[in-house]
């Protein structure tokens, strides 16, 4: 029963992996988030159509 860890032990130790793990995260967010995209090139004008539900080409439009 001596190598049995305590249940205060085990969550020391969860909370320390799940800090670790937030910090390892936090930092490829701020890697990803430095990393600026070109503009695109011949995309549709205005707001983004598949957020929106239609699609418009030469004036006719389709819904999805």
């Amino acid at each position: 029963m001596a190598n049995q860890a305590t249940q205060e032990q085990v969550a020391a130790r969860l909370a320390e992996a799940a800090q670790r793990a937030t910090a390892e995260a936090d930092a490829r967010r701020a890697k990803e988030a430095k990393k600026e995209l070109p503009p695109e090139l011949g995309g549709p004008k205005g707001p983004e159509p598949t957020r929106y539900g239609d699609w418009e080409v030469r004036g006719i439009v389709s819904d999805f």
